[in-house]
């Protein structure tokens, strides 16, 4: 199959959810550039508490809300949010993900709380390893196996809906994970190790 062919059995609007996922993924990361060049203390911790909230929302919003109406759809509504819904996250969760672990270490290095030896430092530092290893273990491998079944003559709408169902299932565990974090994280600001 050629890359016209393939570029013809994706949805047209494919290309333009990419772009606009990739445009707004830039943002998070070009802000915590900025809050890291000026050395502003307030705008790192708003772009870690922002970048960190809006994630989770996401996530939150994905397993609890969109996962019942899935539940709801036959298969090929199923199929037709997943072909949308892919291309829309498929740059801005893992951007939104990076930013805010990176954003919460330089904070709590600036805030001289990032003890490695604190067993809330460590709780923290696995929960991530946790997110970091479904999101880019699991999320984007499984968005890009949507993308690779919607490029075939006959996709199968059965793997993309499964494909789909695991990502919003996951985004469940993503939620509760993050809200551990946050538990976390209001500790060693109440209590710095």
């Amino acid at each position: 199959m050629s890359r016209v062919e393939s570029q013809e059995r994706i949805p047209k609007y494919t290309s333009s959810l990419l772009l606009w996922s990739f445009i707004l993924a830039l943002i998070p990361p070009l802000s915590l550039v900025l809050a890291l060049s000026t050395k502003s203390l307030f705008l790192l911790q708003y772009v870690h508490v922002i970048s960190g909230g809006v994630w989770t929302g996401f996530d939150l919003f994905m397993s609890v809300i969109l996962g019942r109406i899935l539940a709801s759809l036959d298969l090929p509504g199923r199929v037709e949010i997943a072909k949308r819904l892919t291309p829309t996250t498929f740059f801005i969760m893992p951007s939104l993900a990076a930013t805010a672990i990176t954003a919460g270490v330089y904070l709590a290095q600036s805030l001289g709380v990032f003890d490695l030896r604190s067993p809330w430092i460590i709780a923290a530092g696995v929960i991530v390893l946790i997110l970091s290893a479904q999101g880019f273990g699991v999320f984007m491998p499984n968005g890009m196996r949507i993308f690779m079944e919607l490029a075939k003559p006959n996709p199968d709408r059965q793997k993309i809906a499964k494909l789909n169902g695991i990502n919003i299932k996951l985004s469940g565990v993503q939620g509760v994970m993050q809200i551990a974090i946050i538990f976390v994280m209001a500790h060693i600001a109440v209590y710095p190790p």
